[in-house]
């Protein structure tokens, strides 16, 4: 018996079919909870866990004005933009440009050193960031040894030392994504640039850059995605503190939901960041989605 046209379609389907069940338990189903929850009173404990009450739009009103929600979307985004668009992305293109100039000795070396944090469980890595970066850390006694300034880090810069902490653990993701699509660039190319005269800055900004177009969008809609939702490397070196100066959204969340017990504010707070995320990566869809020049 033939098979129709449709039939072939849904087909064409059926071997992803598990994929799209998964995400829908276990992706799109938390998402819609989150959001559920957060148009009600539910709390952690009491009365308001075994029977919330439909209270609408009122967390996200009181999030509007709550003082710390402005300083927490502020430091969000200082922390995504500073840590993962600025330093996880051109560092990790530097250090593909100069890979792929090195010695294959000196290449395969930093490529070691740079995935090694990359691969650490993130508590690990987490709890060695603040051990660097602690009053009595790594860092202190270096700058003692030179007879530099000390200071206490996590204190005075929490939210440098939580930026460079996950630049540092990073930055091999971009890393391995440049070296992938430099790679890919034919080398003709860049031969004939050089031979008309091009400079290795011109070739790289004129020639290479546009040539990997697509991996610098895809690899940017990632990490920033990834920045968004980091919560253990600041929760172990910092907990938001000191008086809420690294307390991004994700620890704002855990903080009302978790430590509050008020659950239906704390998923509003996770709401806004998902709202948030979906923008960025509607941006960078877009991005990828226009014509090359």
């Amino acid at each position: 018996m033939p098979v129709s046209h449709r039939t072939r379609q849904w087909l064409r389907y059926l071997p992803v079919l598990p994929a799209i069940l998964l995400l829908l338990v276990f992706l799109a189903g938390p998402v819609l909870w989150a959001f559920q929850a957060s148009l009600t009173n539910a709390g952690l404990t009491g009365r308001s866990a075994r029977n919330p009450e439909w209270v609408g739009l009122e967390n996200y009103q009181r999030l509007l004005a709550d003082p710390a929600f402005p300083l927490s979307l502020a430091l969000t985004v200082l922390f995504v933009g500073g840590s993962a668009v600025l330093g996880q992305n051109l560092l990790g293109l530097a250090i593909a440009v100069l890979m792929r100039r090195a010695r294959p000795a000196v290449s395969s070396l930093v490529g070691t050193a740079v995935v090694a944090a990359w691969v650490l469980p993130e508590i690990v890595a987490a709890f060695a960031a603040y051990a660097y970066f602690s009053r009595d850390g790594t860092l202190n006694q270096l700058l003692g040894g030179l007879g530099l300034a000390q200071a206490d880090w996590l204190y005075a810069y929490p939210m440098v030392a939580i930026m460079l902490a996950n630049v540092w653990r990073g930055t091999a993701f971009s890393m391995l994504v440049y070296r992938a699509a430099l790679n890919d660039v034919p080398a003709e190319v860049t031969e004939a640039a050089q031979m008309d005269g091009a400079r290795g800055w011109q070739r790289l900004v004129f020639i290479t850059l546009p040539m990997i177009r697509g991996s610098i969008a895809t690899n940017l809609m990632l990490i920033t995605l990834q920045t968004l939702a980091v919560f253990t490397l600041i929760w172990v070196m910092t907990a938001g503190g000191p008086a809420n100066a690294s307390t991004t959204l994700p620890v704002l969340a855990y903080q009302e939901a978790f430590k509050f017990g008020d659950i239906g504010y704390g998923t509003a707070v996770a709401s806004v960041l998902i709202i948030i995320g979906g923008v960025f990566g509607a941006a960078y869809i877009r991005l990828l989605r226009e014509p090359r020049p």
